[in-house]
């Protein structure tokens, strides 16, 4: 789900990094966003991880790849990695969303990762699911680059989503119907599109370090069937929607069951995981 401002809209005069009132709020439901927030396609971490280098993986042993994972959250992005046998710390800034990832038996360090101490760690791969736009493009790029070996990789990723056109103007005049005190409408633009801006400055962030390869973009397409049910537990974890006043946020959840229930109660939801790789020279 979208959970950024479009670029069209006049309230989006700020970069998502300085919203950190809703970077830092996602934990008030850590179990909710857990069980009900879209995982990544198998195909993530076959791409991330190819041509890492013989010579790099052997270093590590049995092992694998040393992976930091910045914004770990409750574990999501860690999965496919730990499933190709890295070797993986996080970095939270939300102790509640890092105990869930704890108890999947992943070590997390909390605090913002600009300011994060690494205690002369040198890393082989540094992942970021659906996070690094919470982060000033600038100073994570400088940081990254600190706590990459050389012939490292950074590999930032988010999973983008849009429904049918028809849909998605449905949810946005629901949005504009009840005061969300949002600073955006979801849904009044494409995702994707909404996204290009964020890829952009992120490019130049680690364009600017001088540190790492030229970065390269990916796109990962998919869907799912996505249930009435489904949409009205995912919705709540999105970015500022737990700062809404629950009898508002009742009102945006039934106007989107109507919604959904007009559709024949499920839709398709084209997805894209849009990802960024950069090797650490």
């Amino acid at each position: 789900m979208v959970t950024l401002p479009s670029e069209s809209e006049p309230t989006a005069a700020r970069a998502p990094y300085q919203h950190r009132e809703l970077a830092e709020s996602f934990g008030t439901d850590a179990e909710r966003y857990d069980r009900a927030r879209p995982h990544y396609p198998p195909e993530l971490a076959e791409l991330v991880l190819a041509d890492l280098g013989p010579a790099d993986l052997d270093q590590n042993g049995p092992a694998g790849p040393s992976v930091l994972d910045v914004g770990i959250g409750t574990g999501i992005s860690a999965a496919r990695f730990v499933d190709a046998g890295c070797s993986l710390l996080g970095v939270e800034v939300d102790e509640r969303m890092a105990e869930v990832a704890r108890r999947r038996g992943l070590p997390v360090e909390i605090g913002r990762f600009e300011q994060w101490d690494a205690r002369g760690r040198r890393l082989d791969l540094l992942i970021s699911g659906q996070t690094w736009h919470w982060i000033d493009p600038d100073a994570g790029a400088r940081k990254a680059a600190e706590v990459l070996r050389p012939g490292g990789r950074i590999a930032l990723f988010w999973n983008v989503a849009d429904p049918e056109p028809e849909l998605a103007h449905a949810f946005a005049d629901v949005y504009r119907s009840v005061d969300t005190g949002l600073p955006f409408t979801p849904w009044a633009a494409s995702a994707v599109a909404g996204y290009q801006p964020i890829t952009k400055r992120v490019i130049e962030g680690l364009r600017q370090t001088a540190a790492f390869t030229e970065p390269e973009q990916h796109n990962l397409d998919w869907s799912a069937t996505v249930t009435r049910d489904d949409w009205l537990d995912v919705v709540p974890t999105s970015g500022g929607h737990n700062r809404i006043p629950p009898a508002i946020l009742q009102q945006l959840l039934d106007g989107m069951a109507a919604v959904i229930d007009r559709a024949g109660g499920s839709f398709t939801l084209n997805s894209t995981t849009l990802v960024i790789v950069a090797d650490r020279l």
